[in-house]
């Protein structure tokens, strides 16, 4: 039986997921299995795993299907003591990273599951834990008396119990692409155990690659959509009425203020970029305020 049982999910990454999974294979202990589920991308990436992995097993599915539902469909499949989550832009820095991950487990019964540090290409730290959910400055009492400090962390580079992954159900598979690592932390604090932090592992992330052919809008409009079925499902209405009245009025004035300074921006192109961003922000949120009736 293996240790671990490493999933990676691949949309349109043919160009990185080999350099993912060479870093894998770097090391040998402990004994693993490795899964990658390609959700329909059209660049080859599928062809490149069978051709040069034979000791993976791939899954290529005919439709994507989000990240959730492609972590979730390998899951009965997976015979590992623990769950390693790996983004397929991702790969290992530190020698013996799987091993200093089982390690931690071990060492911390309490923790059901711990994120490693990330950094970018460039060597600098990636923000890669959170001390607070989205919208929690709102929701104080909603998320009161839950184990541990670390809220969550991000999904790219992640350890897990097998066991407690099956109890608390795998990822929600409502969650496409985004929010799905916040989700699944908050219901392992709310079955009794903590979120850790692996400091002394290290994963270089390369960050949105899968994303690559979305326009910077349709990016933003998934990401506020996910972030209000966070909300949906963890809070109740008027504490999500709260919050969505302070991300209107947060994104209104940023976009007023940069439509004043825009004549004298010097970087025009980046402050189009944050005026696209807040408009999608806005439209967004009315949507899906219009969805629900308000």
């Amino acid at each position: 039986m293996p240790d671990v049982s490493i999933i990676v999910v691949s949309y349109n990454t043919a160009d990185l997921i080999g350099r993912c999974l060479d870093s894998i294979g770097r090391d040998a202990d402990p004994s693993r299995e490795i899964f990658v589920v390609d959700n329909a991308s059209t660049d080859g990436g599928a062809e490149r795993v069978r051709s040069g992995y034979p000791h993976v097993h791939l899954t290529v599915n005919t439709e994507n299907r989000g990240f959730a539902a492609a972590n979730n469909q390998v899951l009965p499949l997976c015979r590992g003591r623990y769950l390693y989550y790996l983004n397929p832009d991702a790969e290992w820095v530190t020698p013996g990273l799987l091993g200093k991950c089982v390690r931690y487990m071990e060492a911390h019964p309490e923790v059901g599951l711990a994120g490693t540090r990330m950094i970018h290409p460039d060597g600098t730290p990636q923000e890669s834990i959170s001390l607070r959910y989205p919208g929690q400055r709102y929701a104080r009492l909603e998320v009161a008396g839950l184990k541990g400090k670390i809220a969550c962390v991000l999904g790219a580079s992640m350890i897990a119990r097998s066991d407690l992954i099956r109890r608390v159900g795998g990822f929600d598979e409502d969650f496409s692409l985004y929010g799905e690592d916040q989700d699944l932390c908050l219901r392992i604090r709310r079955a009794g155990f903590e979120i850790g932090w692996i400091e002394d592992a290290v994963v270089l992330h390369y960050g949105g690659r899968s994303e690559r052919q979305s326009l910077p809008a349709e990016v933003w409009r998934k990401k506020t959509r996910a972030e209000y079925l966070f909300y949906r499902k963890h809070y109740p209405p008027e504490t999500i009425a709260r919050i969505r009245r302070a991300d209107l009025c947060k994104a209104g004035f940023r976009l007023l203020t940069l439509t004043l300074a825009m004549p004298f921006a010097r970087d025009r192109a980046g402050s189009e970029g944050k005026r696209t961003k807040y408009r999608a922000v806005c439209e967004t949120i009315r949507a899906l305020q219009h969805d629900d009736g308000g």
